[in-house]
């Protein structure tokens, strides 16, 4: 029978190059030191073949964007329907330091990005389109689902590749994340940011083939909430997801309709709302977990479940997020993105553990490695790191991650919110826009050193010649005197 096969054959390759890349990951060395995800692997085994093979059997990668944006709105409606529980005082202490580490590579890359594509288009490249410099945090920061979501909205006002280059960002931000990561951790065995006692659980850990062995005590992934006769556990909690993602697209369609009454300003909003349309997914999945709190249901819901709902989505998006990357638009733009790229990863590199050892009390590097992370690659990429030096999650710092994503994702909302005035600079003619984004984005970078300040108060600018704060020098210092 002549059924469009499209999709199934587009899933079928990429789980495939995902089953390819756990083999890998299991048998090469390489791939276990620098603990390099397998969807990244999976996604640049792809980026050949979508870009030379694929085509000659007309099988083109317009799906693959459109995954990458539906299962990032998937992603973030599977996390924020998990059940929560209101953090204690002692956490709360902590979540906005978190934050504010969090936000402090949002503002530097936001800042550095628009800056360093003005100093490119006043000299070397007089026509590049000056959103490339929000393209970097969106890459970076957000990841791959967000960056091809706004930048595919930029390719209308003007910016051709935009999805493909925000694509490459995250790429790029991925293999800095790991690469990078691993060698943050030796260098900070090396220069003793480590206690022995952590250092010694590091080398008792050896390889990570990413398989768990044969016979080995496999940890409980998720837990059922029905009874499997009447429906099976992942149905009923796959239900309440993509109903959500349903009710997301009623509501933001009705609201496209009533924004179109306004003309072409009402136009322009609702294209930007479908654009950030994971930010209204989480928010429609936050009003459905409180309708489910209310009527005294939400215990139902199973958050191993919800986990492996967004994990599966994690994979298959990055994976689909790198094979879609178009190798000539990387071409085209080369040069801002290894200048923007560069500069974005040295900035994290050296500023993170500089903030992160006087923004924090207790296990500094912990945190520093896992926000460097996540202001690289995606939350994931932090949380893999950590497990390096904290395998079992016995510091809080992966709880106190978590819960800040939520006050992180509040503070960020203005921002995202701004994202399109660089473009808006060129298509309507209006260079005032991008300086308007220049000083939101500056706005931000005031507010983190601020609250920099107040968290960190003696300790801001202590030993301020040396990347890594130690209390003990301090100390001795203050001794002395």
């Amino acid at each position: 029978m002549n059924f469009d096969w499209t999709y199934i054959i587009h899933l079928g390759i990429l789980s495939g190059a995902l089953l390819v890349a756990t083999l890998i990951r299991a048998r090469v060395v390489f791939f276990q030191k620098y603990l390099i995800p397998n969807a990244l692997t999976a996604g640049f085994l792809l980026l050949i073949f979508y870009n030379y093979i694929a085509p000659a059997f007309a099988l083109e990668t317009d799906f693959l964007g459109e995954l990458v944006y539906h299962l990032l709105n998937i992603s973030f409606i599977a996390m924020t329907l998990r059940k929560t529980q209101k953090a204690p005082k002692s956490v709360r202490e902590r979540i906005f330091p978190t934050s504010i580490g969090v936000l402090s590579q949002y503002a530097v890359q936001c800042v550095f990005g628009l800056l360093i594509t003005w100093v490119l288009i006043q000299t070397l490249m007089p026509d590049l389109f000056p959103a490339i410099g929000f393209s970097l945090p969106l890459g970076f920061v957000l990841g791959p689902g967000q960056s091809y979501a706004i930048g595919s909205g930029w390719e209308a006002l003007g910016f051709e590749g935009a999805g493909s280059t925000g694509l490459t960002f995250a790429a790029i931000g991925f293999l800095v994340g790991c690469f990078g990561g691993v060698f943050m951790i030796n260098w900070g065995i090396r220069k003793g940011w480590i206690s022995e006692e952590e250092v010694k659980k590091i080398r008792e850990k050896g390889v990570r083939s990413g398989i768990l062995g044969n016979g080995v005590k496999r940890p409980r992934g998720a837990s059922l909430s029905t009874e499997p006769e009447a429906i099976d556990s992942l149905t009923f909690n796959g239900a309440f997801v993509f109903g959500t993602y349903l009710l997301s697209f009623g509501l933001l369609t009705l609201l496209t309709a009533l924004l179109s009454l306004l003309g072409n300003l009402g136009n322009e909003l609702a294209v930007n709302l479908w654009g950030i349309n994971f930010i209204f997914s989480a928010m429609t999945a936050m009003l459905v977990k409180e309708i489910l709190k209310k009527v005294k249901v939400h215990y139902v819901i199973d958050n191993g479940t919800m986990n492996r709902i967004s994990g599966i989505s994690v994979d298959l998006m990055v994976t689909a997020s790198i094979a879609s990357i178009s190798l000539i638009v990387v071409a085209a733009y080369w040069l801002p993105i290894l200048i923007l790229c560069t500069v974005a990863s040295l900035l994290a590199f050296y500023t993170l553990p500089w903030i992160c050892s006087r923004l924090f009390v207790d296990h500094q590097f912990h945190r520093a490695l896992v926000i460097f992370g996540a202001s690289t690659g995606t939350m994931p990429t932090g949380l893999a790191l950590l497990r390096v030096i904290d395998p079992e999650f016995e510091t809080p710092v992966a709880a106190d991650y978590m819960y800040a994503t939520g006050l992180t994702f509040i503070f960020a909302i203005p921002l995202i919110l701004s994202i399109n005035l660089p473009a808006y600079s060129v298509s309507k003619g209006n260079p005032s826009l991008f300086w308007l984004a220049v000083l939101i984005s500056a706005g931000y970078l005031i507010f983190v050193t601020i609250a920099f300040l107040i968290i960190s108060r003696r300790r801001s600018f202590a030993q301020a010649k040396h990347i890594w704060y130690r209390p003990e020098r301090h100390r001795k210092k203050e001794a002395k005197q």
